[in-house]
C-alpha cells in the first residue's frame, strides 16, 4: 500500500516541556514523511495554542503579562480549549478530511499536563471540558519529548526572553512532566523520546518510533 494512502488522514502530535525541541522534532517528522515520498502539499503543520487567526489572538492572551491583572488558572484553561476548538474545527479536521498528514506542535495532553499537573486543576474537570469541546477527537500518534525541566528551561532562555509560562517555578514543570510521563505510559499509540540527547540521536529515535508505528498500521 502506498505510504500516502496508509498515512492519509493521520494526526501526529509532538508534546513536551519548554525547550524540549518540538520545532526541531517536527522537522524530523517532515523528513521521515518525505522519505515516504509524501510531499509538502500533503502535510499540514499546526501549533497550540494558535494555528488560526482567532486562535493566535487567544495565544497572545495566554502568553502576555497584564499589569495589575493576573490571568486566572481556570480562565487560562478555557482559553486553551477555545483556541483548540478553533484549530481542530477550522484547520485540523478539514486537512484530515482532505487526506493530509497533520503534524501538531502540542494538543490535548498539554492541557492535562500544564493546567492539570502544573496548575493543579482537577484532571477529571479537564477531561469533562475536553469531551464537551472535542468529543472523542484525539491524535492518532503522539511523541513525548522528555527532558529535565532545568535543561529545557536553560535551552528556552538561550532563545531569548522567557514568556509568562516559561517564567513559572521549576516545580510547575516537574508536575507537568510527571503527567506527560503518565499519559505516555497509559496511551497505546504514544512513545517517549529522550530529548536530552544530541540532535542526531533524537532524530534517529523519532524515525525508529515512526517506523514501528507505520508498520503497525
Amino acid at each position: 500500500m502506498p505510504a500516502l494512502q496508509k498515512l492519509a488522514g493521520k494526526f501526529i502530535v509532538i508534546e513536551g516541556l519548554e525547550g524540549a525541541g518540538k520545532s526541531t522534532a517536527i522537522q524530523y517528522i517532515q523528513d521521515w514523511l518525505q522519505q515516504k515520498e509524501i510531499t509538502e502539499q500533503n502535510i499540514e503543520l499546526t501549533r497550540e495554542p494558535g494555528g488560526t487567526v482567532l486562535a493566535e489572538k487567544m495565544r497572545d492572551i495566554v502568553k502576555m503579562d497584564v499589569v495589575g491583572e493576573q490571568l486566572d488558572d481556570k480562565a487560562e484553561l478555557l482559553i486553551m480549549y477555545a483556541a483548540r476548538v478553533q484549530l481542530v474545527e477550522h484547520k485540523i479536521k478539514p486537512a484530515l478530511a482532505a487526506g493530509k498528514v497533520v503534524i501538531g506542535d502540542r494538543h490535548n495532553w498539554s492541557s492535562l499536563a500544564y493546567q492539570g499537573g502544573g496548575r493543579g486543576i482537577d484532571l477529571q474537570l479537564i477531561n469533562d471540558i475536553k469531551q464537551v469541546a472535542l468529543g472523542d477527537f484525539k491524535a492518532d500518534y503522539t511523541l513525548f519529548l522528555d527532558i529535565e525541566p532545568e535543561l529545557g528551561l536553560s535551552r528556552a532562555r538561550g532563545r531569548g526572553e522567557l514568556d509568562r509560562i516559561e517564567r513559572l517555578a521549576i516545580d510547575f514543570f516537574n508536575r507537568s512532566r510527571a503527567v506527560f510521563q503518565q499519559l505516555t505510559e497509559q496511551e497505546e499509540n504514544a512513545e517517549c523520546i529522550d530529548a536530552s540527547q544530541d540532535f542526531e540521536q533524537v532524530k534517529a529515535a523519532i524515525h525508529l518510533q515512526l517506523d514501528r508505528w507505520y508498520a503497525s498500521l
